[in-house]
């Protein structure tokens, strides 16, 4: 918040009883309501000052027009509170003893460089070709990024690739530690984990926060630092931990493990607690609320965020949207030299929002933000989620080419896209 704005916030009070006080007459009474869209328009800009693209969630300023006007006429409605799900506490898992380092061999390095945002397709690659996976980022690129200019490949999706069209099996987990990395790497199984480092953006000269996948193969607890097969640096580029958690923190500390069916029983039982999906998003959520707790600025924005994400996965989507609208409202907040410039591309990598909104029938949120994020792709809205979940609103409020005109559009970024084809026969529509 700059200097100006906190000058203005110590003559809000004034400027609010002088208004109570003129509402209070007849013919001003009478017309007031009118005005409320106004008032919303203004308060927003005020508070939320857009230097570059941010999400405002529409019921939020709502709320606070209604605050104002429910003062007026003394007739306060008690907020409804946002029930928090009971997070049952993880069984202690007794700390195996590491080795002091480890080096996993067998990696078969690949870069993303020649192809446009192509670290998915490498990584993966490279995590299969650990197990001996004969196959190169062509052949995964081909099935996760059917259209070379898709700006994101979610964890599912890899996931999904390589349980139906490899011989080898994948899981995806939440709330990874590195205590839970090393030991996953000790005992010979790569970690593949979803981050947000700051990268210099050759086609704009700036440095940015993105979306990134990284493969661990080591670390050495000496030099405090993993070994990571870098799609996007090199082979065997050192991460340091609090590196690594720092920007692992920004996707709520999710990871893919890729391996042979017969190595099962050994995986999960270096998972423990991980081993049930559901159990890791409880473990998630509660590292989120220690981090909303002892966290502030960004760090506190992506805690608030992934406490949306788990809740999305848990499938509370009253108390997901309640997370997500204050991540938002912190990030609009904040002066612009506190953010990590594009940090709204969060949305193209992590769509919960879009589920958690729709799901409280909040359909013009859906369709505000998906305007938000795509609008941020300069180089193209390549992004089907986005799309498909600004149909789904759009099919709600009655506009049904609208949302058909975004189905084919989101097949033309995603050939095939599953959820936008049932769309479309549920619609009617031939894809």
């Amino acid at each position: 918040m700059n200097k100006n704005q906190k000058r203005y916030l110590l003559v809000i009070p004034a400027v609010v009883l002088f208004g109570l006080f003129v509402l209070m007459l007849p013919p001003v009474r009478e017309r007031v309501f009118w005005r409320v869209d106004l008032l919303r328009t203004q308060i927003s800009a005020f508070l939320f000052p857009q230097e570059e693209a941010r999400f405002v969630p529409q019921e939020q300023v709502d709320a606070i027009v209604q605050a104002t006007m429910q003062a007026y006429l003394a007739t306060p409605v008690a907020p409804s509170a946002t029930p928090t799900p009971e997070v049952a506490a993880a069984s202690p898992t007794p700390a195996p003893t590491l080795p002091p380092s480890v080096t996993l061999s067998g990696v078969r390095y690949e870069d993303q460089h020649g192809m446009w945002n192509y670290c998915a397709p490498a990584t993966l690659s490279m995590a299969l070709s650990y197990w001996g996976w004969q196959g190169t980022r062509m052949d995964t690129g081909k099935a996760i990024k059917p259209f070379d200019e898709d700006l994101n490949v979610m964890p599912y999706e890899m996931v999904d690739y390589v349980n139906e069209q490899t011989e080898y099996a994948a899981l995806a987990r939440s709330g990874g530690t590195l205590e839970l990395a090393r030991r996953l790497v000790a005992g010979g199984f790569p970690v593949l984990a979803e981050k947000g480092p700051i990268i210099h953006e050759v086609s704009t000269g700036q440095d940015t926060w993105m979306g990134h996948y990284t493969l661990l193969t080591g670390y050495d607890d000496a030099s405090q630092e993993f070994i990571s097969q870098d799609s996007y640096y090199s082979a065997d580029y050192p991460v340091p931990y609090a590196s690594l958690e720092e920007e692992w923190r920004s996707f709520n500390y999710v990871f893919v493990v890729v391996y042979p069916h017969e190595r099962e029983t050994e995986l999960l039982s270096l998972l423990g607690e991980y081993g049930d999906e559901m159990a890791s998003e409880q473990i998630a959520l509660q590292k989120a609320d220690e981090e909303i707790a002892g966290r502030s600025g960004i760090e506190q924005f992506f805690a608030y965020y992934n406490r949306g994400t788990s809740l999305v996965d848990l499938q509370d989507y009253s108390g997901a949207a309640a997370a997500y609208d204050q991540a938002f409202l912190l990030l609009s907040a904040m002066d612009t030299e506190q953010v990590p410039k594009k940090v709204m591309r969060i949305v193209w990598y992590q769509t919960g929002p879009y589920f958690a909104y729709f799901y409280t029938g909040r359909y013009q949120d859906v369709i505000d933000l998906a305007g938000t994020v795509m609008d941020m792709a300069t180089r193209g809205p390549f992004l089907e989620e986005s799309f498909y979940w600004r149909a789904r609103a759009k099919v709600a409020l009655g506009d049904t080419q609208g949302a058909i005109d975004d189905l084919n559009q989101s097949l033309v970024y995603h050939p095939g896209f599953p959820p936008s084809v049932q769309l479309l026969q549920d619609l009617g529509v031939p894809s």
